[in-house]
């Protein structure tokens, strides 16, 4: 025996607490030849008595009590973590591992959590601020348990990818502008640009918006934060294209917000391990998922 195993040192705490070898086989519902070995296993690994036998009943040497009063905590601190690992597996507790993009950040988030620590204040939400691609490649790693990612992505082995929301991208127009009601590639390709940052998503799908009406913009600045560049728009720096979720609140009345034309949109998806891995992620998960936006 290379190492102290938990069971043979319960089986000493009961010896040590009942003063009996055969009051501990009772208790513990073991032979009492398995009592015998397991303290004599313990007693051979650290190479010293931990018992004193006698007809009046068992105590413990000096070397058994230091050992006695250690695996006291020990052993609870084992049941606790046992205990931990049963409430995550439940549903009830236990850490959960999301990983989203500053803008899911920004709103949404915030509001599942508030929920999420009403009704399940045991389970732990983790935050990661990753992009799509990381938050896949971690799920895939097994170092995320949910990944809010947008869409279109490519299909990963063991990963399930969930629509989830589909919300308008707006224009953020500085309000001295005075923008037309609807905006178009051409009006705003004229203009000052705020962009997202080309690792993003959001950044593919702008361009491509453009591209199509046959612009190319050159943005003044690139940005992945949305409420910086929100701040950036309300200061006249420029213009920008973003997300704008149903009932976030409005922008600094410095912005205007307009919607595009052709409209665009931004879709996002709830992306887990096939197989899920306990009830705690589970109900992150429809938490979530109850955040469903119309799609339409």
């Amino acid at each position: 025996m290379r190492e102290l195993n938990l069971d043979r040192l319960r089986t000493l705490l009961a010896v040590a607490d009942l003063g009996s070898f055969a009051a501990a086989a009772r208790a513990l519902h073991l032979a009492p030849p398995t009592v015998t070995l397991h303290v004599a296993q313990l007693e051979s690994r650290l190479g010293t008595r931990l018992l004193h036998r006698a007809p009046a009943g068992v105590t413990a040497t000096s070397a058994g009590s230091v050992l006695i009063d250690k695996a006291r905590r020990l052993l609870a601190e084992a049941d606790d973590l046992l205990q931990t690992v049963r409430r995550q597996v439940a549903g009830r507790g236990g850490r959960v591992r999301l990983g989203a993009s500053t803008g899911a950040l920004a709103h949404l988030l915030p509001q599942a959590l508030q929920t999420l620590a009403a009704k399940h204040p045991q389970i732990d939400v983790q935050v990661a601020v990753v992009t799509s691609e990381e938050a896949l490649a971690r799920l895939a790693a097994g170092r995320l348990d949910i990944g809010i990612v947008a869409l279109p992505q490519a299909v990963l082995r063991g990963i399930r990818v969930q629509a989830w929301r589909r919300d308008p991208v707006l224009a953020f127009i500085p309000a001295a502008w005075e923008p037309p009601r609807h905006v178009t590639p051409a009006w705003l390709a004229a203009r000052p640009l705020i962009a997202n940052d080309r690792s993003t998503r959001l950044s593919r799908q702008t361009a491509e918006w453009f591209a199509a009406a046959g612009e190319r913009p050159q943005p003044r600045i690139e940005l992945n934060y949305n409420d910086a560049m929100k701040s950036l728009v309300a200061a006249g720096y420029g213009a920008a294209l973003l997300p704008h979720e149903a009932g976030a609140p409005m922008p600094d009345a410095r912005i205007a917000l307009r919607p595009l034309k052709p409209a665009l949109w931004r879709t996002l998806a709830m992306a887990h391990r096939v197989r899920g891995d306990d009830g705690a992620t589970q109900v992150v998960l429809e938490a979530l998922l109850e955040m469903r936006a119309p799609r339409g």
